[in-house]
Protein backbone atom coordinates (compact mmCIF):
# COMPACT_ATOMS: atom_id res chain seq x y z
CA UNK A 1 0.00 0.00 0.00
CA UNK A 2 1.15 3.53 -0.76
CA UNK A 3 -0.15 6.70 0.89
CA UNK A 4 0.30 10.44 0.71
CA UNK A 5 -1.18 13.41 2.54
CA UNK A 6 -1.88 16.73 0.82
CA UNK A 7 -4.17 19.59 1.80
CA UNK A 8 -5.15 17.67 4.94
CA UNK A 9 -6.43 14.65 2.99
CA UNK A 10 -4.75 11.24 3.15
CA UNK A 11 -5.05 9.02 0.06
CA UNK A 12 -3.98 5.36 0.30
CA UNK A 13 -3.93 2.85 -2.57
CA UNK A 14 -3.75 -0.95 -2.73
CA UNK A 15 -3.57 -2.83 -6.06
CA UNK A 16 -4.66 -6.32 -7.07
CA UNK A 17 -3.98 -8.24 -10.28
CA UNK A 18 -7.19 -9.74 -11.74
CA UNK A 19 -6.17 -12.97 -13.54
CA UNK A 20 -9.78 -13.99 -14.26
CA UNK A 21 -10.32 -10.77 -16.25
CA UNK A 22 -6.92 -10.79 -17.98
CA UNK A 23 -5.75 -12.40 -21.22
CA UNK A 24 -1.92 -12.29 -21.25
CA UNK A 25 -1.70 -13.90 -24.70
CA UNK A 26 -3.75 -11.02 -26.10
CA UNK A 27 -1.84 -8.38 -24.12
CA UNK A 28 -4.71 -7.65 -21.74
CA UNK A 29 -3.90 -7.27 -18.05
CA UNK A 30 -6.62 -6.16 -15.64
CA UNK A 31 -5.91 -4.64 -12.25
CA UNK A 32 -8.17 -3.50 -9.44
CA UNK A 33 -7.22 -0.80 -6.99
CA UNK A 34 -8.74 0.10 -3.64
CA UNK A 35 -8.52 3.73 -2.60
CA UNK A 36 -9.10 5.04 0.90
CA UNK A 37 -9.60 8.79 1.32
CA UNK A 38 -9.38 10.24 4.84
CA UNK A 39 -10.42 13.80 5.67
CA UNK A 40 -8.01 15.08 8.34
CA UNK A 41 -9.26 18.66 8.00
CA UNK A 42 -11.49 20.54 10.44
CA UNK A 43 -14.10 21.11 7.72
CA UNK A 44 -16.24 18.80 5.55
CA UNK A 45 -15.10 18.15 1.97
CA UNK A 46 -16.64 16.81 -1.21
CA UNK A 47 -14.80 15.01 -4.02
CA UNK A 48 -15.80 16.71 -7.27
CA UNK A 49 -13.46 15.34 -9.98
CA UNK A 50 -10.63 12.91 -10.66
CA UNK A 51 -7.69 13.16 -13.07
CA UNK A 52 -5.53 10.08 -13.74
CA UNK A 53 -2.19 9.61 -15.50
CA UNK A 54 -1.76 5.97 -16.59
CA UNK A 55 1.51 4.49 -17.88
CA UNK A 56 2.14 1.06 -19.42
CA UNK A 57 5.69 -0.34 -19.30
CA UNK A 58 5.83 -0.12 -23.12
CA UNK A 59 5.72 3.69 -22.94
CA UNK A 60 1.99 4.09 -23.61
CA UNK A 61 0.44 6.99 -21.68
CA UNK A 62 -3.24 7.78 -21.12
CA UNK A 63 -5.16 10.40 -19.19
CA UNK A 64 -8.61 9.88 -17.72
CA UNK A 65 -10.62 12.59 -16.07
CA UNK A 66 -14.19 13.12 -15.06
CA UNK A 67 -16.69 13.80 -12.33
CA UNK A 68 -16.49 11.93 -9.05
CA UNK A 69 -15.34 8.36 -8.55
CA UNK A 70 -17.29 5.20 -9.44
CA UNK A 71 -20.34 7.31 -10.22
CA UNK A 72 -20.49 9.31 -6.98
CA UNK A 73 -19.16 12.55 -5.53
CA UNK A 74 -18.65 11.51 -1.91
CA UNK A 75 -18.67 13.96 0.94
CA UNK A 76 -16.50 13.42 4.01
CA UNK A 77 -16.93 15.03 7.39
CA UNK A 78 -13.80 15.76 9.46
CA UNK A 79 -12.26 12.45 10.52
CA UNK A 80 -14.31 10.40 8.04
CA UNK A 81 -12.99 7.91 5.50
CA UNK A 82 -14.34 6.89 2.11
CA UNK A 83 -13.23 3.76 0.30
CA UNK A 84 -13.92 2.54 -3.23
CA UNK A 85 -12.63 -0.05 -5.68
CA UNK A 86 -12.09 0.58 -9.37
CA UNK A 87 -10.01 -0.94 -12.15
CA UNK A 88 -7.51 -0.31 -14.88
CA UNK A 89 -6.55 -2.36 -17.90
CA UNK A 90 -2.98 -2.38 -19.22
CA UNK A 91 -1.43 -3.76 -22.41
CA UNK A 92 1.67 -4.92 -20.51
CA UNK A 93 2.41 -6.85 -17.31
CA UNK A 94 3.43 -3.70 -15.45
CA UNK A 95 2.38 -0.09 -15.24
CA UNK A 96 1.73 2.76 -12.88
CA UNK A 97 -0.83 5.44 -12.17
CA UNK A 98 -1.07 8.68 -10.24
CA UNK A 99 -3.34 11.65 -10.27
CA UNK A 100 -5.33 14.25 -8.43
CA UNK A 101 -8.75 14.74 -6.94
CA UNK A 102 -10.48 18.10 -7.06
CA UNK A 103 -12.08 18.62 -3.67
CA UNK A 104 -14.38 21.31 -2.35
CA UNK A 105 -14.34 22.76 1.15
CA UNK A 106 -18.03 22.49 2.03
CA UNK A 107 -17.88 25.54 4.33
CA UNK A 108 -16.09 28.06 2.08
CA UNK A 109 -16.99 26.39 -1.27
CA UNK A 110 -13.34 26.83 -2.33
CA UNK A 111 -11.85 24.03 -4.43
CA UNK A 112 -8.41 22.49 -3.94
CA UNK A 113 -6.32 19.67 -5.42
CA UNK A 114 -5.39 16.51 -3.51
CA UNK A 115 -2.56 14.29 -4.75
CA UNK A 116 -3.08 10.60 -5.48
CA UNK A 117 0.30 8.88 -4.96
CA UNK A 118 2.09 6.98 -7.70
CA UNK A 119 1.20 3.29 -7.45
CA UNK A 120 2.45 0.36 -9.46
CA UNK A 121 0.45 -2.44 -11.00
CA UNK A 122 2.39 -5.62 -11.63
CA UNK A 123 1.39 -9.20 -12.37
CA UNK A 124 2.62 -11.49 -9.55
CA UNK A 125 5.01 -13.53 -11.72
CA UNK A 126 6.96 -10.32 -12.56
CA UNK A 127 7.74 -9.72 -8.89
CA UNK A 128 10.34 -12.51 -8.70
Amino acid sequence: MVSTVSEGVKVSVETFYQPDYSNPLAGEFMFAYRITIENNNSFPIKLLRRHWHIFDSNGTYREVEGEGVVGVQPGLQPGERYQYVSGCNLRTEMGKMHGTYQMENQHSKETFEVAIPVFEMMVPFKMN
